[in-house]
Parts: C-alpha cells; structure tokens; sequence
C-alpha cells in the first residue's frame, strides 16, 4: 500500500471510531405512537440571545457583559467588540455562556449539535468539559449526557471559538480566501440540544433510485446498554400533503452499544420527480419507537455524461445557467446585518435569482446556514457545494488529506438528503493532490454518486467535472494574468467556445462548467473594486460616469453569457456573482473589495437595473447571441449577420428572429425571418441586412419573438464607415 494511501484509509479508520452524526432536515418531537409506546426524541433549540466576551483560550472570562444572537457572528454583539476579523492582541478567544433548564428526566441519549461555528469549538457544561470540534464548516456532535440535569434545573453552557483564523493549525482547512480581509468567528448556525432514546438514530441517508421509481434508505443506529431487537417503522410521505405513499417495516437487533447501518428500499407510488421547475419534496419519517426522525429529500437524480459533455438531471440532458454565493464574504459586507439569518430575506434572495432564468448556484468557497440548503430545495436550484479550500499562490495553510478526510465526511453526511445538492466541489482554483485523495476515500459514501469537482488539480473520475475561469479581461488588469491579446470585445472573434483548463485538469476529458468569466466587477455604488480601474480606465477612458460602467458592464457580462452559452461546449455556465461583498472606496488593498455583486437595495434585493435589462435576457431558456463583436461595417453595402439561437427546453420553439440597426434609438433597417430550434438544440440563422449609408454609430439588434412571450435580445454597438 502506498503512503499516502495509508495515510487516508488511517484517517477514515480513526474518524469512524465514535462517530455521531444525525443527517440535515432531521427533526423530531416527544409523541404519542398509536401502539402506545412514547418516542422521546426532543430537539430543543438554544438559538437566541447568549452572553459574550472575550479573553485567552485556556481560561473563561470572569464577567460576560456583551450580548449576541446566536445564530450570528461575534461583531453583531451589543456592545461591539473593537477590532473584529483580524487578529488583535485585545483576545485569544471569544466567550460564549447562556443557560437553559430541561423539564423531566434526561433520556438515554443526550447530544448537543452545534451546526457551525469558527474557529474552533471547545464546550463546557456545568463546569465540565465536554469537548471539542476544530472544523469551522461542519456540525459539531457532542454527548453531553454526563453532564445534563434535568427535571427543571439549571445547566450552563459555555463555548468557546477561537478570534481568528489563525488559531487553527495550518494542516487544517481554515477558509483562507486571498479576496477576503475580516475573517469574523462566531456560532453562525444553529445550536440544538437533542434527547431521545435508544437505539439512537445516528444517520439517516435517502438515495432516490428513479429506474424502479423507489428511495433507498440507510439507517446507522448505535444500540444502548443491552441487546436487544426492536421494531424499525420507515414510512415516505409528500412533505406537502403529507399523503403516505410508501412505507417499510423490520425487526433488526443490536449488540451493547453497537453502531450498525441497516439498508432497505421503499418502493414511491406516483412518483414525482423533483427538478428545478418543479421541486417537489418528499418526507421520509425513520421510527424506532424508542427514537424517531424525519428527513426531507426529493426524487432526482444527477450526473455528468462525458461522451457529451452534458449534465444529466432526471435521465435527460439539462443546461445549467446561474450564479455563484460568497456567504463568508457576504458575511463581511456593512450591509450584512442579519439577512443571512431570515429566512424571508433568504427566500426572497433565491426568488429573486430564479427571476434572472437561474436555475445553479455554486455556494462558492464555503457554506451558508443550513436552512439556505432547506429554501434551494423548495424553490428549486442546483447547488454546486464548494469546501472553503482555496490554496492559489501562498497560502497560509496547507490542508492535508488526513484532515480534510474528516471534514468532508461530517459535510456528505449532512447534506446528502439535499436534492438541491448535486456536485460536491472539493475546492476552489488549487493545484494540491491532497484535495483529490480525500474525495476519493469518502466518495463512495454517497449512495446517489454525486459528481465531484476538484478545482484546478485532477478530476478523479470520468464521472466527474471540472471547472473554467475564462477571465478574458483579467489581461487589462495584469498583462501576465490573462489573455495579453484581447483588448476588448471586438477581440471576441478570435476567442474558442471551449475554455481553456489547467493543465492538471486536462487529464481526464470532463465536462466543463464555467463559474467564473468576467472581470468586470463594480461595487454598488459603481465604483471600480480593486482589480478593474484599469479595466474600465482601458475601454471606457480615465472619466467613465457610474452609468456609463453600468451599462457597458451589464452588456459586456450579456454578450459574454451568450457567447459561451452559444456554443454548448460546457454543461453549465454561472456568472461571479450573485451576493458577495460591497467594499467601495479608491484605497488599494487589503481596504478595496476585489469583486462584488449587482444589488442596488439588499434589504429589498433591487438589482442594478442595467444587470436586470441586459443580463437576464443572455441567461433566457430560449436565448440567442448575435454573432458579430464591432467590427467596422461599409456603408451602403449588405451585410451578413450571424445569431445563433438555443433552446434549453425540452420543447421545440418557433417564431421570429427579427434584426434591427437602430440610431439615437430610431430604427433605420430590419429584417425578419422564421427559426424553428428543436429540443435542447441550437441553430445559427444567416441574416442578410442593408448597411445604411449615412456613417455613424449605431446599435445592432437581434431579437427572438415568440407568441406572447417577451421579446429576448442580443445587443451590439456596431459603427458604420464610409466607403471609398
């Protein structure tokens, strides 16, 4: 055996010894079961307002005299803690306390579960410790059954995260992201206190097996204090309706304190599929009579077909148009407050992308709360699931497989019941190997196979994808970091519709997902952020007005989506990005913000109203892309225009490809012609188009017109010149 392979199948033997997780959704509640026998189960929720402060690592404060929501972040405290983010020699560690009473008996089983926290969790109960969890991404699962009082006493809780990044060792993922400057901890997801009885439900997975139209189910219970057998009830019903349409029953044993993982298969009369457009969901209830737990999933399935390039949802090929989510920067914009936290504001926030033809998501280099996975699930995304690795250049941490092994099996566990989560994405833009040997020691843990992403190392697999940057204009950033010959769009021509890899990603041929490609980011106010002043300063001059770069970013970021949308040579194209951070101002770094997002209004999700015009048409279902970049047309002669038309759907489209020169926003010449694209297909249509002769500046549009749909668009600035 091989080192490094020794060194992961070590880490999951060592991971595997006491653990305990219960999957996401899972919930639970004391009730009466018809045969008479009490479920125990409880979750009691600790969210709420705790006490905080700060201080070392090894010894807890004397006083607590600032208050926090928890869930939230440590500089949302009252009153404000100075110098959040960044290390201070103020503190080693912030404090948490608050206590809680439990009525009646502690049951057998007694778990707390901190969903996240950074940067690094140590927790005390009633002055005992009860232990610890370094990962900043994944739940923290800790019995706390010694320690509990019950029948109405007081308990006191204390936890304990580290101040900053840096209080993790370095062979641990720490979230390093080169564009991010406050790394603020905090307990920012839920905390619950789960009592029940045994056998305890330790995990609950559902693989939907759409062939025979049933849900496979694996069930990991931990036995109690005897052996025993004891009734295993699995009963699927409509989350919404809550009609019961299949069901399962056993009658499995356990050994003293055995942990054991129990197959079956449920058969789902009038399956519904979940997709995107319709995100139907299902509940599955896992019931031991001594312990009871539901978990929502959804009937799909998803993969990559190579051969093609495409992504597969449901057996049938499926285009995948979003954007991206940067929750920890997010998490460092003024404006952040408490929107990550509400759901409405999360609701809204998802219902707002679907309004821009968005159908993907990549929550990009790290995790939002857990309930965002809920509200993707019932509104319906695809989520491309990114681990907070981003290793480019000089990092200061250097992760290894032994340590991400761990991590990235507390993330399968509680998020594969997720039909919303479709690729797991080990990590963002790295060249290490140690990201592809923990993948591979956890990957078969999935019983639905999701694809992986590896960034920028090897795919492991031809099942898998991997991910595109084409940042064209990053060149007129930095002439050695990009493409140094394109200088603007008119250069477009010149460029391939399949976008260029690393050269570690190359060893497998894949599909391709673009989630990066613009380099033209603006904050808000629309300034430039830090990497695009000599962007802007290049195509538009030294004294562009802020509409000016709106409307030419919107467009740029419009013809750019066509573009690699019209060449179908990548399974999904997701523009960067959707909700990031907002850091105006004309000081260089580490103070300037190096990208952000297009929200004029967060608290009411107002677009920038040129991104809403210009962006949403390039991402239409039936969209086009007019096949001309600027260059210099005769005057008086006729011109050949190419628009390339494609269809997403699963339904032919037919109608009206009209073609217009427009000037100072009067239209001078138009031609119509019928398209017909058939499902999923493309077609380029050969347009013939007067020139008109007066010189000048004009705007060429391409149009799809289609019954009463709304008109979708192609825009280009074109300039007429004389002729000799």
């Amino acid at each position: 055996m091989k080192a490094g392979e020794q060194i992961v199948k070590s880490a999951i033997v060592l991971f595997a010894v006491g653990m305990c997780m219960v999957g996401n959704g899972l919930v639970g509640a004391a009730e009466k079961m018809p045969d008479g026998v009490t479920t125990n189960r409880r979750v009691i929720s600790l969210n709420g307002t705790w006490h905080a402060a700060e201080g070392t690592m090894e010894t807890a404060p004397a006083a607590f005299e600032h208050r926090v929501p928890v869930p939230g972040l440590i500089d949302m405290a009252q009153p404000a803690f100075a110098d959040v983010g960044k290390k201070s020699e103020r503190r080693e560690a912030f404090w948490y306390s608050r206590t809680f009473k439990v009525e009646g008996q502690i049951p057998p089983v007694a778990m707390l579960k901190i969903h996240k926290a950074r940067y690094g969790t140590k927790v005390w109960l009633n002055r005992q410790l009860v232990g610890e969890h370094l990962p900043c991404f994944t739940p923290a699962w800790l019995d706390v059954k010694p320690y509990l009082k019950g029948s109405g006493q007081e308990n006191q809780l204390l936890i304990r995260v580290g101040a900053d990044r840096e209080s993790r060792p370095t062979d641990l993922p720490s979230g390093w992201d080169f564009e991010k400057y406050l790394y603020i901890p905090g307990i920012y997801d839920s905390v619950e206190l789960i009592l029940t009885g045994e056998p305890f439900i330790v995990n609950v997975q559902a693989a939907p097996h759409l062939a025979n139209r049933s849900v496979r189910v694996q069930v990991t219970l931990r036995g109690g204090r005897e052996t025993r057998m004891f009734p295993l009830d699995l009963i699927v019903r409509e989350a919404a309706s809550g009609r019961e349409v299949g069901s399962q029953a056993a009658n499995p044993a356990l050994g003293q304190n055995e942990e054991k993982t129990f197959p079956e298969t449920i058969p789902i009369r009038d399956c519904h599929l979940w997709s995107p457009e319709d995100p139907f969901l299902y509940e599955l209830e896992v019931n031991t009579h001594f312990d009871r737990v539901k978990a929502r999933f959804g009937m799909r399935s998803f993969r990559f077909d190579a051969a093609t390039g495409r992504a597969i949802l449901n057996g049938r090929p499926y285009f995948m148009r979003g954007t991206n989510v940067c929750a920890y920067r997010f998490f460092e914009d003024a404006e952040r407050g408490d929107k990550p936290w509400r759901a409405e504001w999360v609701r809204r926030l998802h219902e707002q992308f679907k309004s821009m033809h968005w159908n993907s998501i990549r929550y990009c280099i790290g995790f939002p709360p857990e309930q965002w996975y809920d509200i993707a699930d019932e509104v319906g995304f695809l989520i491309q699931d990114e681990f907070p690795i981003w290793l480019l250049g000089k990092a200061p941490e250097n992760p290894t497989a032994a340590k991400i092994i761990p991590e990235y099996t507390e993330w399968m566990r509680e998020r594969w019941n997720h039909p919303c989560v479709v690729i797991w994405d080990a990590q963002n833009e790295s060249q290490t190997p140690e990201t592809g040997k923990a993948l591979m020691a956890v990957r078969q843990l999935d019983l639905s196979n999701r694809p992986w992403d590896n960034g920028w190392a090897e795919p492991q697999t031809e099942q898998d994808c991997v991910e595109a940057h084409p940042y064209l204009m990053s060149g007129l950033f930095n002439a050695s970091w990009g493409n140094a010959k394109f200088k603007s769009m008119k250069d477009m021509v010149g460029v391939s519709g399949i976008p260029s890899l690393q050269k570690a990603q190359q060893k497998l041929k894949v599909p391709i997902i673009i989630n990066e490609y613009a380099w033209m980011w603006l904050n808000r106010d629309g300034t430039t952020t830090c990497l695009t002043g000599p962007v802007y300063e290049r195509l538009l001059g030294p004294n562009s007005t802020t509409e000016q770069r709106r409307e030419f970013y919107a467009r740029c970021l419009a013809a750019k989506t066509e573009f690699w949308r019209a060449h179908r040579e990548c399974a999904g194209v997701l523009h960067f990005c959707g909700l990031g951070y907002s850091r105006a101002g004309d000081k260089p770094r580490p103070e300037g913000g190096a990208t952000s997002d297009h929200w004029l209004d967060l608290q009411k999700l107002t677009f920038e109203p040129n991104f809403e015009k210009y962006v949403r048409d390039s991402f239409a279902p039936v969209g086009l892309m007019l096949d001309y970049w600027g260059q210099d047309l005769p005057a008086g002669k006729e011109n050949e225009f190419k628009v390339v038309v494609i269809n997403d759907r699963y339904q032919d489209w037919q109608g009206t490809v009209r073609l217009s020169l427009l000037r100072n926003g009067s239209t001078v010449a138009t031609r119509e012609v019928p398209g017909t694209v058939p499902a999923l297909g493309r077609e380029t249509l050969a347009i013939r188009q007067n020139v008109p002769s007066e010189p000048g500046d004009y705007l060429l549009v391409a149009e799809l017109i289609a019954g009463s749909d709304q008109p979708v668009r192609s825009l280009r600035d074109a300039k007429v010149v004389a002729t000799p």
